[in-house]
């Protein structure tokens, strides 16, 4: 009886100590649960997944990151989203510079930070004012739904992001991929060669590849300025015609000579630009023509229309506004005019990309020397005016547009692989705004303009 009681009592012990272990695991769990904070949120950043606050998942879930990990993934661009509580230690001033301080990583940062969704990028990466205008139309159009929101911004943004994930197996350079060529440096210079080479080999396929795909537009733009003068009727010859419409007449033939020897010698997107520039002066040799032949005073010497070049010279400004953004006044030629004029919509230039046709101010930076040439001698500020808002018009900040072309990367800018490590180097303009109304109102802002 004594050993029976003994072992009941020891048996009850037992069970106490059980029952003690697991009441304190019950109550530590969800304080472990709890933790989260920008250790955490740096640790998954750092390893290009989306984050989420434990404090957030019934919001989120760690399914719907995981799925959009794997979208950010697949488009390998240097994207980093955070949803984390409208509490410390997310500061609503510091969030984004705490954040992309201890990430360490040039890249566009998106925080979903309480009910309020905001973007910001370093501008090798994405212009700020387009990480900031898409992060305000993705929240706008999905009010309220974060994996509907976050899920826009990625597929938005992601065709304009310059540079690769930090995952990249392809392509851009992770904190490992630049470790390792720093070791290669120091041990011999052996590895720095066969990395440039590299590089050098990837830049020169890229602009092959880009050169490909304007040579198509270009063909079609030297193709109708030929059948412009094929449907001329001018003769040299004629009684009629005096010296200075010949030498009109001879500008517009030379004209369309030079495009189609810069074309057929061109290397790279850069060289379009002679091809461009050449077009245009041709096309106002011709309308030059045809005013001293009606007798009718000379065109004043005006950018080409704004919406296809195609059209010849513009005659005049007009006031538009792309769907959905704000009203801006463009150079546009006599039809187009008229349709606006009349509410309709003007034909606009459209070009073949990955996604379809766009017009070619979406079409991306190897379109930057193309347009350069045809509006480059109206002002270097001509076409960022007229195109804000837009990849084409971020990226004509320079002079002469496409003289600064760097095979695809940007005008001027390198080649930024993106994803690469940066630490707290970084330029705090870029990420001076936060959740304060140091940002932009309502997920978006009030910008005024832009497509």
């Amino acid at each position: 009886m004594r050993t029976l009681a003994r072992r009941r009592s020891r048996s009850a012990g037992l069970s106490a100590l059980a029952a003690l272990v697991l009441g304190l695991l019950l109550v530590l769990a969800p304080a472990a649960a709890a933790a989260g904070g920008l250790d955490d949120a740096t640790a998954a950043l750092k390893q290009g997944r989306v984050y989420v606050d434990p404090a957030m998942t019934g919001r989120f879930s760690q399914g719907q990151a995981d799925a959009l990990t794997e979208k950010i993934r697949k488009a390998d661009k240097p994207i980093f989203i955070a949803v984390v509580p409208a509490t410390d230690p997310y500061g609503a001033r510091t969030v984004f510079s705490d954040l992309r301080t201890k990430v360490g990583i040039t890249g566009v940062y998106g925080i979903w930070r309480g009910d309020r969704f905001l973007a910001q990028s370093h501008k090798a990466a994405l212009a700020t004012t387009s990480a900031e205008r898409i992060a305000g139309a993705s929240a706008r159009s999905h009010p309220g739904d974060i994996d509907a929101t976050l899920n826009d911004f990625v597929d938005t943004a992601a065709p304009q992001v310059k540079g690769h994930g930090v995952n990249s197996g392809s392509g851009g350079f992770s904190v490992a991929a630049v470790a390792v060529p720093l070791a290669l440096l120091a041990l011999a210079g052996a590895g720095v060669f066969l990395l440039f080479r590299r590089s050098k080999k990837r830049k020169e396929e890229r602009r092959r590849a880009e050169l490909a795909q304007l040579r198509r537009v270009v063909d079609e733009d030297i193709t109708a300025f030929g059948e412009e003068l094929d449907r001329l009727d001018f003769s040299p010859g004629a009684p009629d015609a005096d010296d200075v419409q010949r030498a009109d007449y001879t500008h517009a033939l030379d004209s369309y000579e030079r495009a189609k020897r810069s074309m057929d010698e061109a290397k790279g997107p850069e060289d379009v630009k002679p091809v461009t520039e050449a077009l245009e002066d041709g096309r106002f040799a011709l309308a030059t023509l045809d005013a001293r032949r009606a007798k009718r005073p000379l065109p004043e010497r005006r950018p080409p229309c704004f919406f296809d070049p195609r059209h010849g010279p513009s005659v005049r400004d007009a006031d538009w506004a792309p769907a959905g953004g704000a009203a801006r006044t463009v150079p546009v030629c006599r039809a187009d005019a008229d349709r606006l004029a009349t509410g309709q919509d003007p034909e606009i230039r459209t070009v073949p990309t990955e996604h379809g046709p766009q017009p070619y101010w979406n079409a991306g930076p190897a379109y930057g020397p193309w347009a350069g040439g045809y509006f480059g001698g109206f002002g270097g500020g001509l076409l960022p005016g007229l195109l804000v808002g837009t990849m084409l018009g971020s990226m004509m900040s320079s002079p002469a547009y496409g003289a600064g072309y760097d095979g695809g990367s940007g005008y001027d800018g390198g080649d930024f692989s993106g994803g690469d490590f940066s630490g707290a180097d970084f330029d705090s303009g870029d990420f001076d705004g936060g959740f304060d109304g140091g940002g932009f109102d309502g997920g978006g802002g009030d910008f005024g303009g832009g497509f």
